[in-house]
């Protein structure tokens, strides 16, 4: 039996919050580099193991030296789909816009509300439920008024679709090995795994790896360090004392900052569908997360 974690000294609603925040980078970083999609999603998760290798040897050498071979392939498991999530979505950008593209990456609250009482037994709140359905028709909204017609554009969506149905794996997956494993120890297997599994990728394709342009260095060094170490270490630390379904809903404040973002860096449109969108989005995850302080 699972002994329920002590309590955080950090508020996972801020942390949560620090993490939407970071995370709603990552697609325009990713757009403005100029790489195959594939090498930008190697550099991303290679580039933060590389940032959290060092800590992870002072803070959990012993703990990742003691791993059983099953939480271990657990975790290689869990960056394997998380692999499929970033090369899926980010591949999505080159033929969808980012407004669509970061909406139905996070439809995931659906594949995690299905899947949830199957593979971690826990039981979907009222308030989740009533989440998922508002965060789902807050993306609906959003995409209606930049839905790009054509055969790249649908494309483009169905990629992004695999990258949500990969991340809700990955996060259920993670659900269950945060219970067991420090943060750090845990990124870095995730995070490292998956490194291996996109490199690997990139090299038996034969894409370029090197001769990029300064901005394109930075923006992969922004990938890793901003929407990765810090965006998506934030939701695995909260996975530790929220549910799944909580935080994949929290996840959908992406659309949101990235709409924004979109809007003042890449001059994509914010129309008054986005802004409502983004409203039902908001009202979503504060009805989610009102029902797990209470259910605590």
């Amino acid at each position: 039996m699972t002994m329920k974690p002590s309590e955080p000294g950090v508020s996972p609603a801020l942390i949560l919050f620090i993490g939407v925040s970071a995370i709603s980078t990552g697609a325009i970083f990713a757009r403005l580099a100029d790489a195959p999609a594939l090498v930008v999603a190697a550099y991303r998760v290679g580039l933060a193991t590389l940032i959290l290798a060092p800590v992870a040897m002072v803070r959990s050498r012993r703990e990742l030296m003691g791993l059983s071979s099953r939480d271990l392939w657990m975790a290689v498991l869990s960056g394997f789909f998380l692999a499929i999530h970033f090369a899926a979505w980010i591949s999505s950008l080159e033929y969808t816009s980012v407004a669509n593209s970061v909406v139905l990456v996070n439809t995931n609250p659906i594949w995690v509300g299905i899947l949830t009482p199957f593979l971690t037994h826990e039981t979907i709140r009222r308030s989740t439920v009533i989440g998922i359905g508002l965060s789902v028709c807050g993306g609906i909204v959003i995409g209606i008024g930049d839905i790009a017609i054509g055969s790249d554009a649908l494309f483009g969506d169905a990629l992004a679709l695999v990258g949500s149905m990969a991340m809700a794996l990955y996060i259920l997956m993670g659900r269950k090995l945060r219970r067991k494993l420090s943060l750090v120890a845990y990124v870095l297997l995730c995070y490292g795994s998956a490194a291996v599994f996109l490199w690997a990728c990139v090299l038996i394709v034969g894409l370029p790896i090197t001769g990029f342009s300064t901005a394109t260095w930075a923006c992969l060094w922004g990938l890793a360090a901003v929407s990765q170490v810090i965006g998506h270490s934030s939701f695995n630390w909260a996975l530790r004392w929220l549910g799944a379904s909580m935080i994949a809903v929290a996840l959908l404040g992406e659309p949101v900052g990235a709409t924004i973002l979109a809007y003042l860096v890449l001059g994509e449109g914010l129309t008054g569908f986005k802004i409502l969108g983004g409203m039902l989005i908001l009202s979503a995850i504060y009805i989610t997360a009102a029902g797990e302080r209470t259910n605590n």
